[in-house]
């Protein structure tokens, strides 16, 4: 058994990986933003040759099969792909589609049916932090619905309920950076959280034995931060002060569509925002050990290398413990 330290968004993980069988782990959206760095990080603990890929164009996952991987197309709306990509698997890791609205939980019902059909004996979804029926946030009925069909499989199942993505500042910090003001709707505190600390979470779920089964706890960075603070932090580090202006829901929704979003993509962000004003997403992980004191004491900066409004800022995790830096936010 070998012994490994993980760090969760500043938080520490010991891990022990046990050997396993090596059968066939296969991974959706594998050259995606998350996907890519789940199986970047899965090839550190299992060989190439167990790792199969299922992706919409296999040309893109050339340096996967390069080192070994297999990698098949895949297509969440046509099942047939999903039949080939997931032959042999032993474990799949169905990465959520990104598609809004019902047809989300759909396609990934299909994925889940899919693996199911394969002959695997665990599946794995990425899930989200804030999936209830009752969620005012659309992913989160939609993730809701995708948990109820999992679990209704008979096969052994994790709903990887991740936090949500701190890229998300990505939409809206250039804008801010270039006109001096962070105009959003109302919000509220939310837990943002890097791909790259949930890949790590999702790799932990595929190789460690009953470390991550059923529906998880919520998978998220250990501090909650609001648009306020968000401005405050730009403000900081550009020496620019970046005033948060909080603007009527429906005033925002008309200034966005004027300048070219569709309706149903201001809409489903709104619930976004009624949701971080419902307080659904702030919640912070129990489940990572921290560091020594026992207190979640992760500050949370911007490199100011990055502040301009063409290269989105960096939002890094700098741990007071002395464990070293975990990148939490916006990159490209």
């Amino acid at each position: 058994m070998l012994i490994s330290v993980i760090r969760i968004s500043g938080s520490i993980l010991v891990n022990h990986w046990f050997t396993l069988e090596e059968a066939m782990i296969i991974v959706t959206g594998a050259t995606g933003r998350l996907g890519s760095k789940i199986v970047e990080k899965l090839l550190d603990h299992v060989p190439a040759e167990t790792v199969g890929v299922s992706v919409r164009d296999p040309d893109k996952a050339a340096a996967l099969t390069a080192r070994g991987v297999r990698a098949r197309a895949g297509d969440f709306t046509d099942p047939a792909t999903l039949d080939h990509a997931f032959e042999g698997a032993g474990q799949v890791l169905v990465v959520s589609a990104a598609i809004r609205g019902p047809q989300a939980a759909g396609a990934n019902k299909v994925a889940i049916d899919a693996a199911v059909r394969a002959g695997a004996s665990r599946v794995l979804y990425t899930s989200h932090q804030v999936a209830s029926p009752g969620s005012l946030f659309d992913p989160g009925r939609q993730h809701a619905s995708t948990e109820k069909h999992l679990a209704e499989q008979d096969i052994a199942h994790t709903a990887l309920r991740h936090g949500f993505y701190a890229s998300t500042f990505e939409l809206y910090a250039p804008a801010a950076l270039r006109t001096g003001e962070l105009r959003l709707p109302a919000d509220g505190p939310v837990s943002w959280t890097a791909h790259a600390d949930l890949a790590e979470a999702d790799v932990i779920a595929l190789t460690r034995p009953g470390a991550l089964d059923g529906v998880t706890p919520p998978l998220t960075g250990p501090e909650l931060l609001d648009f306020a603070d968000v401005a405050r932090i730009l403000s900081e580090v550009t020496g620019r002060t970046i005033t948060r202006v909080v603007v009527d829901d429906e005033e925002w929704k008309a200034a966005v569509t004027a300048q070219g979003m569709p309706a149903a993509a201001a809409e489903f962000t709104l619930g976004m925002f009624r949701a971080a004003r419902a307080g659904e997403f702030a919640v912070t992980t129990r489940l990572w050990k921290t560091c020594s004191d026992g207190r979640r004491s992760q500050r949370v900066r911007l490199s100011r290398t990055s502040c301009s409004s063409r290269s989105p800022p960096v939002v890094e995790a700098r741990p007071r413990c002395g464990h070293g830096v975990r990148r939490v936010g916006l990159t490209r």
